[in-house]
């Protein structure tokens, strides 16, 4: 097997996997205010988070940025929780109308923190090899299509709670966002980071 593929599956095996639950949560939680309806958009979405944590995996796994593993490791729930919470407050007509997605925003500014978290894992995995682009890119590419998969799934459920059977969009909104952000609170808890600050 060629190290393409290799890292290719790594990629979405580590968004698929049960230790790529905070990546899966902040995938649900911005794709939460869409429905199947909105699948470009949805696209778009999942791009420009690709394009935000790419940056800042490619940086990291070659040593450009330093970051403390720990602080990582507590903001990527915070940005879970903060994309959620502003999902509670926003107006269904903003969501259908607005070409600019404040999500989009999200998407690529959170992205930024996401990718250092990739990024440990990456490093952790690839050792000293001398084809790291090719690595990154085929681990970007793996981590896009379980990505895609996450969205898919969702986007099937809100088809069938919203379409089929007649939830309010507003109310599937406000249910996925809320449970999405208690998990990221729960998961803030649990991060060494902010237990080290509460001692």
């Amino acid at each position: 097997m060629s190290d393409f593929k290799i890292f290719l599956e790594l990629g979405w095996d580590h968004i698929l996997q049960r230790d790529g639950l905070d990546h899966k949560l902040f995938i649900i939680a911005l794709a939460s205010i869409y429905l199947i309806s909105d699948w470009k958009k949805v696209l778009i979405l999942v791009t420009a988070f690709t394009i935000g944590h790419s940056i800042t995996l490619a940086l990291a796994t070659l040593g450009l940025i330093p970051f403390n593993d720990e602080l990582i490791e507590f903001l990527i729930p915070v940005t879970i929780f903060l994309t959620a919470l502003s999902n509670l407050f926003r107006k269904e007509s903003r969501i259908a109308t607005s070409k600019v997605q404040t999500n989009y925003i999200l998407a690529i500014g959170f992205g930024l923190i996401h990718g250092l978290g990739f990024s440990n894992y990456l490093r952790a995995i690839m050792g000293r090899n001398n084809e790291i682009a090719s690595q990154l890119l085929a681990f970007n590419l793996g981590l896009e299509v379980g990505q895609i998969i996450i969205v898919a799934i969702f986007l099937l459920f809100s088809f069938i709670f919203v379409d089929l059977i007649g939830i309010a969009r507003r109310d599937w909104r406000l249910v996925i966002s809320s449970a999405v952000g208690g998990v990221a609170l729960y998961l803030i808890t649990e991060t060494p980071y902010w237990q080290h600050l509460s001692e």
